[in-house]
């Protein structure tokens, strides 16, 4: 069985280096559409039982978008365990002021995962999110069959925890791999219903017709 994990289209506050969480959220960029579908002509070359989403709408629209390109498209169905994180005060300010203000939960989010003290932002820790997120993907692994694929469509934060410790990463190294791009695809597969897990692509970003840069990646 492969896991296709899809980061959303990049949107209005990526573009502006904003936090956006579970609570925050702006608008796909108009070149976004274009670039998720690419993505589609990518992933319409494999065939899905099923597709799977956060409910946010960057993430729901970004799903839907793949799903209404691809010429034999899976069901849909949405998750509220794959949103991102909930990242409480820090929801729609900019990453520099974020830095200024609690350059602590600033630093550890980004380089220090096993230090993130989340109360200090009111928001949700490493530890909450993977909890949260693992159950949805033993659950999925367990109900499709072992030839089966699975597209999930979710959120760069929250898939790059959930991602790396299904690949059994200690928290503190969830950032060593580096950051998933806006219209990634990360794809996993395991041969014992999600017991353990192979990973086969990290980032994926070939069949988008530009360079990322930094304000692409979290």
């Amino acid at each position: 069985m492969k896991l296709y994990f899809i980061r959303h289209g990049k949107t209005e506050w990526n573009l502006e280096s904003r936090y956006q969480g579970a609570g925050g959220d702006s608008e796909l960029l108009p070149e976004s559409f274009d670039e998720i579908k690419d993505l589609a002509k990518f992933l319409n070359k494999t065939t899905f039982a099923h597709a799977y989403a956060s409910p946010i709408k960057r993430a729901r629209i970004t799903a839907k978008t793949i799903l209404d390109k691809m010429d034999d498209a899976p069901r849909l169905t949405l998750l509220s365990r794959l949103k991102e994180f909930n990242l409480g005060k820090m929801e729609g300010m900019k990453f520099s002021d974020v830095a200024k203000m609690y350059p602590n939960a600033f630093e550890n989010f980004r380089n220090h995962p096993d230090k993130y003290n989340a109360n200090e932002i009111n928001g949700e820790s490493f530890e909450d999110v993977i909890n949260r997120m693992t159950p949805a993907i033993k659950s999925i692994s367990n109900y499709y069959s072992d030839n089966d694929n699975i597209m999930i469509v979710s959120h760069g934060a929250a898939l790059n925890a959930l991602i790396n410790s299904l690949l059994g990463t200690p928290i503190a190294e969830l950032r060593h791999r580096g950051g998933l791009a806006n219209t990634s695809t990360t794809i996993l597969e395991t041969h014992d219903n999600g017991k353990t897990f192979k990973l086969l692509k990290w980032n994926y970003t070939d069949y988008l017709a530009r360079s990322l840069n930094k304000t692409d990646l979290i």
